[in-house]
């Protein structure tokens, strides 16, 4: 593969990965569900999906 097709590809590929994830938290914010992080010091955190899901797409 050349280095276009190798940034073509990981390009699509994490656009596929956002979307899945921004799915799957629509999905849970629906169900009232929490969702499990890790913080920066590696301790786990529970949070809203609707929580997750507003701070995602205030990012895009």
């Amino acid at each position: 593969m050349s280095n276009k097709e190798v940034r073509t590809f990981t390009q699509k590929l994490e656009t596929g990965l956002r979307l899945a994830e921004e799915r799957m938290l629509e999905e849970k914010a629906l169900r009232n569900e929490t969702i499990v992080v890790s913080s920066e010091d590696g301790d786990f955190q529970y949070i809203p999906a609707k929580e997750a899901l507003a701070s995602i797409k205030n990012d895009n």
